[in-house]
C-alpha cells in the first residue's frame, strides 16, 4: 500500500486553526502497513474525555467552533482526521479504502491511546466509523451524541442515490463545489490537505462505501454494527439538522434502534443542514455539556 502525506505548509495560516498536530502510528493489519493518524488535543488533560468525529470530504478544521466551548467547560476534547482526510496518512488508490478498513484503522488507534469513558460526539461518516468503534468497544464509551450520520445496512435508496455513488466509483477527483452548502470561504481550509487529486482517493471513496444498497460488500459489516447497538443501554443522544438532505429520518432509526436513546433530550436544530457543526455550533456545544453534566 503507497501511502501519501501531506505537507504541513498546506495547513499553515488557516483561519480559527492553531492547534498544534498529534500523531499515532497503527498498522493497517491487511497489508501491514504503518499508517500515520492526526488528532488535535485542547482542555483539561485530565478532564472529562469528549472525542469529536468528522465525516466526508471533511476533517478536524470542522470542530474549530466547538473546541474552545468544550475545551472552557474542563473537558479534554480530541478532535481525530479520519485515514484519508486532514493531516492523516492517505492510502494513494480507492481499492485500499474498505468499510473494515477504516474499522480497524480507527479501532486500532483508540486502542493505540488507550482512550476510556469516552464521549463520543459523531457526525456523517465519523458516525457510520465511531458508532462502530461504540457496538465493538462499548466498554471504552461512556456516553454517544450523533448528528446527521447511521448506519446504513441495505435498507436500500432513491435512483438519484445510486447515481451519486456510481459517479463516485468512476471519479479520480472529489467535486468539491458540494462543499460550497457551508460557505464558499471555507472550502480552501477543506481543502488544504489535497495539494494534488492524486491525494484524493479517501474523499472520493467514501460515497460507494455507504452500505445502503444491498449488494454493497459492507451491509454485513453495519448488520454486526446494529446488532450489537441493538444491546447499547449507556445514554444516547441524537442531535439532527433539519435542513439534512443527507440523512433525513436518520435520528428516528437510531432512537428506534438504540435502547439508550429512551427519555434522552433528542433535538432536530431548525436552521441546520447536513454540516451540522457549521450551522449550530454554539447549540451543540450547550447540549454537550448538558448531556454530559445529567448522565
Amino acid at each position: 500500500m503507497k501511502i501519501l502525506r501531506t505537507d504541513d505548509s498546506q495547513f499553515e495560516g488557516l483561519v480559527e486553526w492553531q492547534y498544534p498536530p498529534h500523531y499515532t502510528e497503527i498498522i493497517d493489519v491487511e497489508s501491514g502497513t504503518p499508517i500515520r493518524i492526526h488528532h488535535v488535543e485542547a482542555g483539561d488533560p485530565t478532564g472529562p474525555l469528549v472525542l469529536l468525529m468528522h465525516g466526508n470530504p471533511t476533517w478536524s478544521y470542522l470542530y474549530r467552533h466547538m473546541i474552545p466551548g468544550l475545551a472552557a467547560a474542563g473537558n479534554r476534547v480530541i478532535a481525530v482526521d479520519l485515514v484519508g482526510h486532514g493531516r492523516s496518512d492517505k492510502p494513494s488508490e480507492k481499492a485500499d479504502y474498505t468499510l473494515a478498513r477504516h474499522h480497524q484503522w480507527m479501532r486500532s488507534w483508540i486502542e493505540t491511546l488507550d482512550l476510556n469513558r469516552v464521549t463520543l460526539f459523531c457526525q456523517d461518516w465519523g458516525g457510520t466509523i465511531g458508532l462502530g468503534m461504540v457496538a465493538f468497544m462499548p466498554e471504552r464509551f461512556d456516553r454517544v451524541i450523533a448528528s446527521n450520520t447511521g448506519v446504513p445496512a441495505g435498507e436500500g435508496g432513491n435512483d438519484m442515490l445510486r447515481q451519486w455513488l456510481a459517479m463516485m466509483d468512476m471519479a479520480t477527483e472529489f467535486p468539491w463545489k458540494v462543499l460550497s452548502i457551508i460557505g464558499e470561504e471555507n472550502v480552501p481550509a477543506y481543502r488544504a490537505p489535497y495539494p494534488h487529486a492524486s491525494f484524493e482517493a479517501g474523499p472520493c471513496k467514501f460515497p460507494v462505501l455507504i452500505s445502503i444498497f444491498p449488494e454493497n460488500p459492507g451491509v454485513p459489516l453495519n448488520k454486526q454494527v446494529q446488532e450489537r447497538l441493538a444491546q447499547f443501554e449507556k445514554p444516547f443522544l441524537t442531535i439532527w439538522g433539519a435542513l439534512d438532505i443527507v440523512a433525513p429520518g436518520g435520528d428516528k432509526r437510531l432512537q428506534q434502534l438504540v435502547p439508550g436513546t429512551k427519555g434522552q433530550p433528542h433535538q432536530v436544530l431548525p436552521n441546520a443542514g447536513h454540516f451540522i457543526q457549521e450551522d449550530a455550533p454554539d447549540e451543540l456545544v450547550e447540549a454537550i455539556l448538558a448531556f454530559v453534566k445529567a448522565t
